[in-house]
């Protein structure tokens, strides 16, 4: 049903669920449930540890560990913060080049998010995002659906990368197992279109990207990434951190972002405030609205 309502993916990702934690109480005192003041607790970008399975992770008739699911962020300490590949460096910064010290600072004072004009966010940002992500494993293919109506398709067949590939926003990938680790090698990157994270941090055209998935168990997803890009970073980038296992019958749905986009004219550039955490948005989450229903639906105000 069309409601003619646009959330942008930069609202979604500000949107994201946080993890509410109350003080320890002694064990002969019941304590109460935290009030869930922001609407969070039944969203679907957030899942309790606790409510895992448990158990080894399924294999697929070929022998491998099956890393089909509908995968969703961790909030753990270690996974934080989202959407920043520099979350496991001191001060979050990035070994950048001098070349891409200048393309940090054009992205910031004159690139509008590529995300919120709907354009493909890509390869390395896609791992970084604070969404969630749907992943079907075939025989000798891959792909990973994701919450903007978008994928990307990664085979395992064989195949080896082409002589001078056509620049793609996830770049020619090229998938194989080492034991019950997937491996995805992408080369061939668009420079100027997208940012390598949410934060506004740049990749270039040389850049080269090898990711390691896997599955430790049947709840889990773990990623270990490493990105080469000689000609804005001094060294390779290492980030990795790891999906929660979704609620039985979860999946992504359509999400049409260019549709009614009343955002796009008013965006300035840049990644807008990145807190003393090094996660872009904001410090203090307001409290979210019901969900549309028949009796109040979605309503979207567009500016004269």
């Amino acid at each position: 049903m069309k409601t003619g309502f646009h959330v942008s993916p930069y609202a979604l990702f500000v949107l994201l669920p946080v993890v509410l934690a109350g003080s320890l109480a002694a064990q002969s005192t019941p304590t109460a449930k935290p009030t869930d003041i922001a609407g969070r607790a039944n969203s679907p970008f957030s899942r309790n540890e606790a409510d895992l399975p448990k158990g080894p992770a399924p294999r697929t008739a070929q022998g491998h560990p099956d890393l089909s699911g509908y995968w969703i962020p961790s909030h753990a300490p270690k996974d934080k913060p989202v959407g920043n590949l520099g979350k496991d460096l001191p001060k979050y910064k990035l070994p950048l080049t001098p070349a891409g010290a200048e393309a940090l600072k054009y992205n910031v004072e004159h690139t509008v998010d590529p995300e919120a004009l709907c354009i493909v966010g890509g390869l390395p940002r896609h791992n970084a995002s604070g969404l969630p992500f749907q992943l079907l494993q075939g025989a000798d293919h891959a792909v990973f659906l994701y919450w903007y109506t978008t994928y990307r398709l990664v085979p395992f067949d064989g195949r080896k990368h082409s002589d001078d590939p056509d620049p793609s926003f996830f770049g020619e990938e090229i998938g194989s197992w080492d034991g019950d680790t997937f491996v995805i090698d992408s080369i061939g990157f668009k420079e100027k279109k997208t940012w390598a994270d949410e934060n506004a941090n740049p990749h270039s055209d040389q850049q080269k990207v090898v990711e390691r998935w896997t599955r430790p168990d049947v709840g889990h997803l773990h990623l270990e990434m490493v990105v080469n890009d000689p000609k804005f970073y001094t060294e390779p980038i290492h980030y990795q951190r790891t999906w929660l296992l979704g609620k039985p019958g979860d999946e992504v749905h359509e999400y049409s972002c260019s549709e009614d986009n009343v955002d796009e004219p008013h965006l300035g550039p840049g990644p807008g405030p990145i807190g003393p955490d090094g996660q872009r948005g904001y410090e203090k989450l307001a409290p979210l609205p019901p969900p549309p229903s028949k009796d109040h639906p979605a309503v979207t105000t567009i500016p004269d």
